[in-house]
């Protein structure tokens, strides 16, 4: 298993998943995900792109260096639907967020 294979298994076995599960997460089939795990075959950008919309550390896949990963269910909601916004609704979260944590620090 090469470097990759053992840290996508990683990954999976974090977050709990069976093969066909994570699979799923990365739009392919079961086979294809014991093949990327296995080092026989190299995932696509679309199959990475489709893993770090579902909050996988995609970085650390790539890197072996760990970003800010997303230890419970309510960070990668959060994440993935930030991801989604654009323009003044991406800038009215950031906006609510740094006006939450001014409160907290006082």
């Amino acid at each position: 298993m090469d470097v990759f294979g053992e840290r996508l298994k990683e990954e999976r076995s974090r977050r709990g998943l069976s093969q066909s599960e994570f699979a799923a997460l990365g739009g392919v089939k079961q086979h294809a995900q014991f093949q990327y795990e296995k080092g026989m075959r190299r995932p696509n950008s679309d199959y990475l792109s489709a893993l770090a919309g579902e909050g996988v550390d995609v970085w650390y896949l790539l890197t072996g260096e760990k970003g800010a990963r997303l230890e419970n269910s309510d960070e990668q909601q959060i994440v993935a639907g930030f991801r989604k916004l654009v323009g003044r609704k991406r800038e009215a979260l950031l906006a609510l967020v740094e006006a939450f944590a001014e409160q907290t620090e006082k």
